[in-house]
C-alpha cells in the first residue's frame, strides 16, 4: 500500500550564469573545480590564429547549499575570475615576429586585445628606447628608425605583469643580383650569385633553368648562395637562369642569360710533375693528368698547354701538347726551372683555357762532382777494367755535344759583332769621301769665277 504522505525535496539551487571569455586552459580548470555542476558551449575554433580571438560561452554554476557558504562562493567566483584573466595575459605573452623597413615609421600594438589600459614599452627588458611615442591606444610608435632600433620590444601593465612582446626587424627588401656561372664540364652548370643591395635580412633563394624547354629547378646551395645544373642541353644556343630572393620585406627576382660553350671552363690539370732526364743536362720530362671534374676524357679531349722559364726570368717558353707527358728540350743547364700547365677543351675553340696548375720547381740533371782518388783507388783502377763502358761513353757524349753547342754559339755570336762593325766603320768611310769630293768641286768652282774676274773685258 502507497504512503500517502508526500514526500518535499528541496528546491534546486538556483543557477548562477557567467560570461566568460574561451579558453582552452581556464575551461579545464574550471570543470575541475569541486561542487559545482558545469556546462560549458564549445568556442569556435582553438587553433594558433584563434588564440587571442575573443569569444562568448555561458556556464551554468549550481549554487552552493544554503550554509555559510555564500563567502566561498564569492571567493569561488573571484578565483575564477582571476584565473581568467591571468589566462588572457598568458595567450597575449606569445611574441610574434615583424619586419619593417629602415628609415621608416614603425607601430606595435600591444597584444590584440580591444580593452585599453595604460602600458609601457620596454625593449630587451631595458628602459632605453629610440625617439618614440604611445598612443592612446596603448600602440608604440618609433620614427625614422635605424638598424639598432631592432630587438625585442614589450608591453607591461600598470601593475607591472607582462602584456605582449614583439621580435622587431629591420631591413630592405630585395634587390637585383650579380650572378656569375661556371662550366667546369659538359654535363655540369654552377651558378653563384651576390647581393646587390644589402638588405640586412635572412633570404630564401629559389633558382630555375632553361634551355629551349621548359623550366627545370636548380639545385640552391643558400648557404654558398649558389645553385647546380646536372646534364644541361649544352649546345642549344643561349641558356636562362632564374634566381628569386625573398626575405620579410618582399621579393626579386633577376634573369640572366648566357652561351655554355662560352662558358666552358676545365679545370687546371692535376699531379703535375717534372722530373730529370739522366745523362742531359738541357732536358725535362713534364707529366700530368687530367683535371678529375672532366670525367669524359675520350669523348672530349683536351689540348694542354706548358710553359717554362729559368727562375728568375721573366720570358716564358712554350708547349702545346694533346698527351699527358711532354720532354723540354732547350732547358738552361745549371738553373732552377718554374714549369706550368693549363687546359682547354680541343674540339670547342671559343670555350676558355683553365687557370695555371701550381708552380713546379725542377732543375736539370748535372754530372755528380767527383772526388780525388786516393792511391789505393788509383792503383785499383788501373787495373779494373770498366763494367760497363757505353753508359760512361754515353755521358761523355752528352757532355761533348752541350760544349760544342757552347761553342757554335760563341763563334756566331763573334762574327755577327764583326760583320757589325765593319758595316759602321763602310758607311762612315763612304760619307766621308763623299763630303771631301763635295768640298773640292766647291774649291774648283770658286777659283773660276775669280780667275773669271780678274780677266780684262
Amino acid at each position: 500500500m502507497i504512503d500517502p504522505t508526500p514526500v518535499f525535496s528541496p528546491p534546486p539551487p538556483p543557477l548562477l550564469h557567467v560570461r566568460l571569455w574561451c579558453s582552452p586552459a581556464p575551461l579545464a580548470r574550471l570543470k575541475s573545480l569541486r561542487g559545482a555542476e558545469v556546462q560549458l558551449d564549445r568556442c569556435p575554433g582553438h587553433g594558433r590564429r584563434q588564440q587571442n580571438n575573443a569569444c562568448m560561452t555561458r556556464g551554468t554554476f549550481a549554487k552552493m547549499p544554503e550554509r555559510p557558504s555564500s563567502p566561498a562562493l564569492l571567493t569561488v567566483i573571484w578565483f575564477v575570475w582571476l584565473r581568467l584573466s591571468q589566462a588572457q595575459i598568458q595567450t597575449d605573452e606569445v611574441s610574434e615576429l615583424q619586419f619593417w623597413r629602415l628609415d621608416s615609421n614603425v607601430t606595435l600594438a600591444c597584444g590584440k586585445s580591444s580593452t585599453w589600459t595604460p602600458v609601457t614599452w620596454l625593449r630587451d627588458n631595458s628602459s632605453a628606447l629610440p625617439w618614440h611615442q604611445v598612443t592612446s591606444d596603448g600602440r608604440l610608435v618609433l620614427q625614422q628608425v635605424e638598424l639598432s632600433a631592432q630587438g625585442d620590444y614589450s608591453c607591461w601593465d600598470s601593475r607591472g605583469r607582462l602584456l605582449h612582446t614583439v621580435r622587431l626587424r629591420l631591413g630592405h627588401p630585395p634587390g637585383l643580383l650579380s650572378i656569375s656561372c661556371q662550366v667546369p664540364n659538359h654535363m655540369l652548370v654552377r651558378c653563384s650569385w651576390v647581393d646587390l643591395v644589402d638588405t640586412f635580412l635572412p633570404g630564401e633563394y629559389t633558382a630555375s633553368f632553361r634551355g629551349q624547354g621548359n623550366w627545370e629547378p636548380c639545385v640552391v646551395d643558400a648557404v654558398r648562395k649558389q645553385c647546380e645544373v646536372h646534364h644541361p642541353g649544352f649546345w642549344q644556343a643561349l641558356h636562362t637562369l632564374r634566381v628569386t630572393e625573398t626575405n620579410g620585406l618582399g621579393s626579386c627576382t633577376t634573369t640572366n642569360r648566357f652561351a655554355l660553350h662560352t662558358l666552358l671552363k676545365p679545370d687546371p690539370p692535376e699531379s703535375v710533375s717534372v722530373r730529370q732526364i739522366e745523362g742531359s743536362s738541357t732536358r725535362l720530362m713534364v707529366s700530368w693528368n687530367f683535371p678529375s671534374s672532366w670525367p669524359l676524357e675520350h669523348a672530349f679531349p683536351l689540348l694542354f698547354h706548358i710553359r717554362y722559364r729559368p727562375l728568375g726570368s721573366m720570358f716564358w717558353s712554350e708547349l702545346l701538347s694533346t698527351a699527358c707527358s711532354e720532354v723540354i728540350s732547350d732547358a738552361l743547364a745549371g738553373h732552377v726551372h718554374q714549369v706550368q700547365v693549363r687546359a682547354q677543351d680541343e674540339i670547342n675553340n671559343e670555350s676558355q683555357w683553365s687557370d695555371w696548375s701550381p708552380v713546379v720547381l725542377v732543375r736539370p740533371w748535372e754530372v755528380p762532382a767527383t772526388t780525388q782518388p786516393t792511391e789505393d783507388a788509383t792503383e785499383h783502377d788501373v787495373f779494373t777494367f770498366q763494367p760497363n763502358p757505353g753508359s760512361s761513353t754515353a755521358k761523355i757524349h752528352y757532355d761533348d755535344l752541350d760544349n760544342e753547342s757552347n761553342l757554335g754559339l760563341v763563334i756566331v755570336l763573334v762574327l755577327f759583332s764583326v760583320v757589325v762593325l765593319v758595316t759602321i766603320f763602310s758607311l762612315i768611310f763612304v760619307v766621308w769621301f763623299r763630303q771631301r769630293r763635295r768640298d773640292h768641286v766647291t774649291m774648283q768652282e770658286v777659283a773660276s769665277v775669280v780667275k773669271m774676274k780678274s780677266m780684262p773685258i
